[in-house]
């Protein structure tokens, strides 16, 4: 197929930093009661958002904000109406991307069922392979209007603009019928499920104090939030306020959020606990505005490194503006075993040593491909290798490169995302091998993040074959890169023909074959030689 041109990916439009909030009992009893009763309102007004479906406008949204606010406050009225329009988009991008992912699926399926059984592919004439087994035709045939039910039924949610949303997540709420295998008891799963319900957000207003009204951080790091009307009664301060006793600090970018809050710029908050651990988080958001993107040849003027991408580590290698390989392989490992904190951290922790190499070899763009294994559980496509497909499915693709994006935007560096076709097969092809050495092997990986590197840059991955020489005989040698010997007419030593060196004729036939005698040609009988006179005889 046809290789998509690389292109500099777009920086992140957004910064969100997380800090743990150390708050007293006092403290934890308030928040908790403030977020299960916000919590209740906006369960009650999804619900409300959902049943309008597509037929919501301005003034039925004005309609639920006017009901909400005799509840609550104003802001955190209009905190709960957006956060649900919010939901319902969100459910509704999920159920086209699951509509056309049944759409592949039907298709796949109906190719293969029309083809024989045990049938070969054939790529060159786009025919897939058919189905192993007769029973296994017939499974798929099942499977088939099965699919075909599901998409009819989203399909008519689809249309009526129907959306299922469970707050608290599907996976928790599943979780509650299987608490032994879970480890849970019903009390850590009530608390679980509690936690996930709270609603404790509040989206920032520039020119507002410090950014937000309704959820306020002073510069200090002095935390106070707004109380709903019935809960006034908890406020120890003014204004129906509740400040607490714990501070925030976030040590992660702390002095651009304190440059925003100083000039009381928009900053969004998010009170979050988490009931496992015990603990109690806040999340600060912002938008800041869009750096231009840098062009793709400035991005490359000073050499790349191109980074393939597996399931353990992430292969890189320095190539420079020729496209020429520097230095030595680099390897940076992580394990996506256990949790999804621990996946989280080992993903930041491989992709920081990452950027720092790029920094150290003075590079200023790094190289990956832009891959997507959205389809990669598919046994349409990758067949009954179960192992490959959980290989595959578990790749970090997506989040891999939000985070290489975000982080490498705080270093200035540039990511190039290139086309990853045939990078593993022809970088293992024509770099592997080169490169090796008794001291030094060179892995597939290795060769595929040059590959990577190399499309960036605009240099093809098949390395350059010798010109040719300057005459068509043995003596001149021949070319280093030499087709297979299953090639015909390939480029090897030519064999030994007896008979005339014609071409046009078998030995002892045709026109030009007759007596090669009578020719005066190097190394025939019929050759004049120098001319020698006889010395006279002595006895005359």
């Amino acid at each position: 197929r046809e290789v998509a041109a690389s292109f500099v990916v777009p920086g992140p439009a957004g910064v969100a930093v997380r800090d743990r909030l150390r708050v007293s009992d006092a403290d934890a009893a308030v928040l908790t009661e403030v977020g299960v009763f916000l919590g209740s309102l906006a369960a009650g007004d999804l619900a409300e958002r959902s049943r309008q479906g597509l037929g919501h406008d301005a003034a039925s949204w004005a309609v639920r904000k006017r009901s909400l606010t005799g509840r609550s406050s104003a802001r955190w009225a209009g905190s709960i109406t957006k956060a649900s329009h919010d939901q319902w988009a969100l459910a509704r991008r999920g159920q086209a991307a699951y509509m056309a992912w049944l759409r592949g699926q039907i298709v796949s399926i109906e190719a293969r069922l029309a083809r024989p059984l045990g049938a070969k592919a054939d790529n060159r004439a786009g025919l897939v392979r058919g189905y192993a087994s007769r029973g296994e035709w017939h499974a798929k045939s099942r499977r088939l209007q099965t699919l075909k039910a599901r998409l009819a039924g989203m399909e008519a949610d689809w249309a009526a603009g129907r959306v299922r949303v469970v707050r608290g997540g599907k996976r928790l709420a599943n979780t509650r019928h299987h608490l032994a295998a879970a480890g849970l008891d019903e009390q850590a799963w009530r608390m679980r499920w509690q936690a996930e319900r709270m609603f404790l957000a509040a989206d920032g207003e520039s020119g507002k104090r410090f950014g937000n009204e309704t959820i306020r951080v002073t510069d200090t790091g002095r935390l106070s939030v707004k109380l709903p009307a019935p809960l006034a009664h908890l406020a120890n301060a003014p204004h129906g306020r509740y400040v607490l006793d714990a501070t925030v600090r976030f040590p992660h970018r702390g002095q651009e959020w304190r440059d925003r809050v100083t000039v009381n710029r928009a900053v969004a908050y998010r009170i979050h606990h988490d009931p496992a651990r015990g603990r109690w988080y806040i999340t600060a958001s912002w938008q800041r505005a869009a750096a231009p993107v840098l062009p793709l040849q400035a991005a490359l003027a000073r050499g790349v490194v191109g980074v393939d991408m597996n399931d353990d580590h992430l292969a890189a290698w320095q190539l420079d503006g020729h496209g020429n390989p520097v230095g030595e392989p680099q390897h940076f490992f992580y394990d996506l075993t256990g949790t999804a904190q621990h996946r989280d951290a080992q993903i930041r922790h491989a992709l920081t040593r990452l950027l720092h190499h790029t920094r150290h070899c003075g590079a200023a763009a790094i190289a990956i491909e832009d891959l997507d294994f959205s389809d990669g559980t598919s046994r349409e496509k990758h067949g009954r290798n179960k192992r490959f497909r959980r290989l595959i499915s578990r790749f970090p693709t997506a989040k891999l490169k939000a985070r290489l994006v975000s982080m490498a935007a705080e270093q200035n560096i540039a990511v190039v995302a290139v086309d990853p076709a045939y990078t593993s097969r022809w970088g293992a092809q024509h770099w592997q091998k080169p490169l090796s050495t008794p001291a030094r092997t060179i892995s597939r990986h290795d060769a595929a993040s040059i590959a990577v590197g190399r499309r960036a840059l605009g240099h093809p991955i098949r390395r350059r074959t010798t010109p040719l020489p300057f005459h068509r005989s043995d003596g001149a040698g021949h070319r280093t890169a030499q087709a297979r010997p299953e090639i015909r007419r390939r480029e090897e030593t030519r064999p030994h023909i007896p008979g005339p060196r014609t071409g046009c004729a078998p030995p002892g036939r045709g026109a030009k074959a007759d007596d090669q005698g009578g020719h005066h040609r190097s190394g025939h009988p019929a050759e004049h030689g120098s001319w020698q006179q006889d010395s006279l005889p002595l006895s005359l």
